[in-house]
Formats: structure tokens, sequence, C-alpha cells
């Protein structure tokens, strides 16, 4: 789906058949108004890499990694510091390939420890963990999850699931990498009871296509996710291939006839959050 052309996923929630509405393409000044009682607003983004953008409202904010520019404490810091002030009662947040301080292979007698660039001190590394896993984001509401769920109740009582990753397959020096073949361990950690998928690497085939034309989505992931037992997940947001920003409605089948919505979700070269509103 294009990011100019919402229409075929904006249905209006007067509709008892349907269960997802998406926006991809508005004005940032005048968002789409919520649907009202019984549906949650899911407020999508990724790789910001320390840069603001403007983001709609809504009742959970979603952010699927590379948070800073560099892998620093101070380009982490500048991230945290941003989404700790953003209208979101919710926010659930994973890393991804850039956010090295996140990624304890990178410190003293870690597997990555010889690719550790020489501004990152161990220290900072120690300092960034601490502050994603801190109290002091989860009284804001901040949640980091790092092959790991949480769940989330909506104001009608109901409760998501919300499982998330840092991880991506190898590309060059970065964090939470894997070798081929590798990823198959990674996902089949994810748990049956998954309502929303944060990844930052999206699966193969769905909005992942680079600008040299290759799909770069993770083969292991979209075997996972075409698994029976993950029919129940609603939505899935991904980034870290920008230019592939994009939703998709995957997965319908006869037991679950809606599918579930895919958000490339990344914002560096289109800085418009992707909405998607689900019915509870």
């Amino acid at each position: 789906m294009s990011p100019g052309n919402d229409t075929p996923f904006s249905p209006t929630a007067s509709d008892s058949n349907i269960t997802a509405i998406v926006h991809d393409a508005y004005d940032i000044t005048r968002p789409p108004n919520h649907p009202g009682a019984g549906w949650t607003r899911f407020v999508c983004i990724s790789d910001t890499h320390s840069h603001i953008f403007s983001v709609p409202s809504g009742d959970v904010l979603l952010h699927a990694g590379d948070l800073s520019r560099h892998g620093t404490l101070k380009d982490l810091e500048v991230t945290i510091n941003w989404l700790k002030m953003l209208p979101h009662p919710a926010k659930f947040f994973v890393a991804g390939n850039h956010d090295l301080c996140l990624d304890a292979n990178y410190e003293r007698g870690g597997s990555l420890r010889q690719f550790k660039p020489p501004d990152l001190r161990d220290e900072d590394m120690s300092a960034g963990r601490k502050l994603v896993r801190g109290w002091a984001l989860r009284k804001a509401g901040m949640f980091y999850l790092e092959h790991g769920a949480a769940v989330y109740t909506s104001k009608s009582g109901r409760g998501y699931t919300i499982y998330g990753s840092p991880a991506a397959p190898f590309y060059s020096i970065g964090s939470f990498q894997y070798a081929k073949g590798e990823g198959k361990a990674i996902y089949d950690r994810i748990p049956a009871s998954t309502d929303i998928l944060i990844t930052h690497t999206p699966p193969l085939g769905c909005c992942d296509v680079t600008r040299h034309g290759a799909s770069a989505g993770c083969p292991e992931l979209a075997e996972r996710l075409e698994r029976s037992d993950l029919q129940n997940c609603r939505l899935h947001v991904y980034g870290h291939i920008h230019e592939a920003r994009g939703v998709a409605i995957v997965g319908r089948t006869k037991k679950n006839p809606h599918g579930r919505v895919s958000v490339n979700a990344a914002l560096l070269r289109m800085p418009l959050p992707i909405i998607v509103d689900l019915k509870d």
C-alpha cells in the first residue's frame, strides 16, 4: 500500500464487520478522530535515529527500534526524553541495529567487544540498559521489550499481549544481529498468546523492498508468522528498511478472515506515524 492512499483500510468504525482501521496518509496537524469507545488507537513509529518528529496522540505508542543515530548513550537519551514527553498513556519500544549501547555483546567480555566504537564506553552501555529498564520509565508508562512480552489493558478492559524483539539479520556491524539460520531460534520464542508483535526487522516479502529492488526481510520471521499458533496476532509493527514504509493486510484465513495488519513504520524518509485502530 502506498503512503499516499489509505482508503482501502479506512472504513468507518460504525461498520460492525470492521476490526481494524489504518491511516497512513493524513494531515499531521489534523489527525483522524479516534473511533471511540471499544477501540484502541496504536500509533506506530520506527527508525527515528535521535530525530524528533510530530506524533499524533493515541492510546498506545509502538516504536520498532533504531532509537539512536550512532548508538551512544547521548543519542539514546535524546530519544527517551522525547518519548517521555509524548502524551500516549502507554509506550512500548524495542531496540534496533543502531542501538549499540543496549547490546551487552559490545561490553567487556562480549562477543562483539572488538568492534565497539571508541566513543562507546562500558559505563555508558551499562547506564543505557539501566535507563530503558528503570522504574522511572515504567512510572512514565514506557516499557522496553527485548525478546519479552508485556500486557496492555485497554479502557474497555481488553488485554493485549505485546511481544518485542530487537533482532535483525546481519547486514554490517551493528547491534542485535544474527547470522543466517539463527533467526528460527529467536522467533520461536514469540508466544502464541501474542496480539501485537514489534520487531525491528520486517518479515521477508512484506514491506521490505530496498531502494535496489531486493527484499531484505527475514525468512525465519516470515515462517514463524505463517504458523497456525500466531493466527490471533492482529498487528505487526517493524521498520529497518526505511524506503519500504507502508502497510499490508496479510494472513487472512477461514479462522482469521480479517488477517493481520503489517506495518513498516520507518519515519526517517516519510515522517508520518502510521495509525492503527483496533476494535477491542
